[in-house]
């Protein structure tokens, strides 16, 4: 199976409906308006097979602070897997084309990923995060105590990661901040 790259407004209305169903259905229906709201905008991998889409995942931009300077980060959203096609390499492959973004791109990759998720990330290289995770919310700058050993990063071709020694400042969004 091919994995296909482009950017959320070159997939057209009839495929992103199909995305969004397929994550619907991935996610057991615990995928909000807001997590989809967090997957557009940037850049989309996916395989499609007879059935439909067989699985996704997009990287978006996001600004993180970290020691008094903003990185652009490419934050990977909207991993999922058809259910009758999972444990095929197919969420490495699409990790694969969501990797070769990141590391044109940004900085470095973040995502912050359920426990089911995490084995993946971590068989790929990405580290779990193990300082501070903090938003800069509306009111302030807030921690997100709750978050703090779900967020991996990796680091983009030929850069280095951020020290865990003062906290990743997220920039704000509506819904789930992570």
């Amino acid at each position: 199976m091919t994995v296909r790259i482009a950017p959320t407004h070159e997939l057209g209305a009839a495929r992103l409906r199909s995305v969004r169903e397929m994550l619907d259905t991935a996610f057991d229906g615990d995928f909000a308006d807001e997590d989809w709201d967090h997957s557009l905008g940037g850049v989309h991998a996916w395989i499609e097979d007879g059935a439909g889409v067989a699985a996704h995942g997009a990287v978006v931009l996001r600004r993180v602070l970290h020691r008094g300077r903003s990185h652009r980060v490419g934050y990977v959203e909207g991993v999922a897997v058809r259910g009758d096609l999972r444990r095929r390499g197919l969420g490495g492959a699409v990790m694969d084309g969501l990797e070769r973004v990141i590391d044109g791109a940004y900085a470095f990759g973040a995502l912050s990923a359920s426990d089911e998720g995490a084995a993946l990330y971590r068989a790929r290289g990405w580290l779990v995060w193990e300082g501070r995770i903090e938003v800069l919310a509306p009111e302030g700058i807030r921690r997100l105590a709750d978050e703090e050993g779900s967020v991996f990063l990796r680091a983009a071709a030929g850069r280095v990661l951020p020290g865990a020694a003062d906290p990743l400042v997220f920039d704000w969004r509506d819904g789930g901040v992570m």
